[in-house]
């Protein structure tokens, strides 16, 4: 049995949870990295050495709040700009636009970038790969990205992965590799099935949960004997949906499954509630068919558009879920965007999903106020 004093050596040396990469710590509860002792000598006994949030979120799926800001996470970023490393970003293919890290270029450096499209499973399996690079390429550049090369995964089944290093291997060169991304795009879950591919090792190493920001400093897992490959702690975007709702509801807004497209053909002045979390207006146009791209459990119902308001008012909570009523006081009020397309368009809704429009009508958007709503050209 290990004893106190042993572990307060391993303290002194700079101990670091396995799960989210903190400094270990016993003497601040409610701070980064703690845990107690008696818990940390057990941990060692059961070659598990986590702090306590990430204890309860493994064996719990409880989530503790940090302390931490998005200026944090960026200065533990910061560093990239001056190693000699390969870059590889993982972004969400289902949320290209909030998987976004504004000002990318200045942690990066000179480094190359290898962008990854994660959660590749769940959209729908009719849209060719080639396609979804293409997009992909054609975003990253707008965008001010230029990577070398663009690869497909799904960090939930790995089948993708020895892909992946194949092409990290190919672009590294000998040099460490830094993983970097937003919060929620599957990154510490993708490392893991890295490691697994790699190691041989069954069990989840990083903590990994749909709750953002659950890396809280940089992890490293050895490649070789000169180089690592190391886990970055995720950028909080604070206009993604997922920041707005609780654990409960998180599960109407992560897709788990493929997709499957839901067609409505509206006439002007027709809305669609998402839940009581958005709604879409047709306000002008020929009869169309409108297809929403959502969590498939995400209840969907249409209404009139002089309607709408009132629905919303007595529903919300009720009929229109998520969020629940007694959940829905935390929800923002929605804020409306109106649109004019031109061609067939993607009204997205940051960490949400899109609804896709056809050219020459006009549209509105409601998300809460804060989230992100914007356009593209159609993926699909």
């Amino acid at each position: 049995m290990i004893s106190e004093t042993e572990v307060q050596n391993y303290l002194s040396e700079g101990l670091r949870c396995i799960g989210c990469g903190a400094e270990i710590q016993t003497d601040r509860p409610g701070e980064v990295g703690y845990t107690p002792m008696s818990a940390l000598k057990k941990g060692f006994e059961n070659g598990e050495v986590l702090c306590q949030r990430c204890f309860r979120l493994r064996h719990y799926n409880e989530i503790q709040p940090v302390d931490l800001t998005d200026d944090d996470f960026r200065r533990l970023l910061d560093q990239i700009s001056t190693t000699d490393s390969l870059v590889v970003y993982v972004m969400d293919v289902f949320d290209f636009s909030g998987s976004l890290i504004p000002g990318l270029h200045r942690f990066v450096g000179s480094n190359p970038v290898l962008l990854v499209g994660n959660k590749v499973d769940i959209l729908p399996h009719a849209l060719r790969r080639a396609k979804i690079k293409e997009w992909m390429r054609q975003q990253a550049n707008r965008a001010g990205l230029r990577p070398i090369d663009i690869a497909l995964t799904s960090g939930k089944n790995g089948d993708d992965v020895p892909a992946l290093l194949d092409m990290i291997e190919k672009y590294r060169a000998g040099r460490s590799v830094y993983v970097v991304g937003v919060t929620n795009v599957g990154k510490s879950t993708l490392i893991n099935q890295i490691i697994k591919d790699v190691t041989g090792e069954k069990n989840d190493v990083i903590t990994t949960s749909r709750f953002p920001g659950t890396t809280l400093d940089r992890i490293e897992i050895s490649l070789d004997d000169q180089s690592n490959i190391i886990d970055t702690p995720g950028i909080i975007h604070p206009d993604q949906m997922a920041h707005y709702l609780t654990p409960q509801d998180l599960k109407y807004v992560s897709p788990q499954k493929e997709l499957k497209p839901r067609t409505y053909q509206l006439n002007a002045e027709q809305t669609l509630f998402m839940g009581a979390m958005a709604r879409f207006d047709f306000i002008q146009g020929p009869k169309s068919g409108i297809t929403a791209y959502f969590e498939n459990n995400l209840p969907i119902h249409r209404t009139k558009l002089d309607n709408a308001d009132q629905f919303y008012a007595k529903h919300a909570g009720v009929l229109l879920t998520p969020p629940e009523k007694v959940n829905l006081e935390d929800l923002p009020p929605l804020k409306r965007h109106e649109f004019k397309t031109t061609e067939k368009t993607d009204i997205v809704i940051d960490g949400l999903g899109w609804v896709t429009v056809p050219g020459q009508v006009v549209v509105a958007a409601w998300a809460p106020k804060g989230v992100s709503v914007l356009t593209r050209k159609a993926m699909i």
